[in-house]
């Protein structure tokens, strides 16, 4: 029997290390396949460009490196899972009954699907290999979803949905830039979820589970 990857979860840099690696772990046998953001990895990259200003090109490569040991160090504590390195490798670990937990880098360079910029991150990246997978897509992160503003800034309101046309017009919010695009281009949605709750993801990928009791965000773009 072949497995069919329901959903690609992004996990967060800034859920590592704790909280990344238990989501991760309480996502045994929910067909999905789990993208890592660089975290504290790729923000370093992000302040030693605003020092030095290097290339596009280098900025990109070496943020989506980030991305590639943040996978490598959750899943050496998530016994249920495995590295993958393409699309084909992930529905082959899938179908094995394991996580598969993609290593991006090599595949991307493959692909070649985007232009080297501070816009495109494990958000897009994770919408790319969502739609390559026919899968759901789950951006998860430390806050409950989308804001108006910055969620501590006073006057900031939570939206439960909000289409991607509308986000487009955000300066900033809890995914990239290139997000709202992709999905409109895919004809896509995803959901936006705190991972510091680990039912929250379970809820919204069991087809079982109809507790949906708590703030997330769907961005609508089909």
């Amino acid at each position: 029997m072949i497995v069919i990857i329901k959903q690609v979860v992004k996990i967060g840099g800034s859920l590592f290390p704790d909280h990344a690696i238990k989501l991760a772990n309480n996502l045994k046998g929910t067909d999905s396949c789990i993208i890592l953001g660089g975290g504290e990895f790729a923000n370093l990259i992000r302040k030693y460009d605003d020092e030095q200003d290097f290339s596009e090109e280098a900025n990109h490569w070496t943020a989506i490196d980030c991305m590639d040991i943040m996978a490598k160090l959750v899943n050496d504590k998530v016994d249920s899972a495995r590295l993958v390195y393409s699309i084909d490798d992930a529905n082959e670990i899938s179908d094995e009954g394991l996580t598969p937990i993609f290593i991006v880098s090599n595949f991307l360079k493959i692909e070649d699907p985007f232009e080297c910029s501070w816009e495109v991150t494990s958000d897009s990246i994770a919408a790319y290999v969502a739609h390559l997978l026919n899968a759901n897509l789950l951006i998860v992160t430390d806050v409950n979803g989308i804001y108006t503003q910055e969620p501590k800034e006073p006057g900031s309101t939570f939206i439960s949905k909000i289409d991607a046309t509308k986000l487009l017009t955000f300066q900033e919010s809890s995914v990239d830039v290139m997000l709202p695009r992709l999905l409109l281009k895919f004809g896509a949605n995803c959901y936006v979820v705190n991972g510091k709750h680990p039912e929250r993801v379970l809820s919204l990928i069991d087809d079982n589970v109809n507790d949906y009791d708590f703030d997330y965000t769907q961005i609508i773009g089909d």
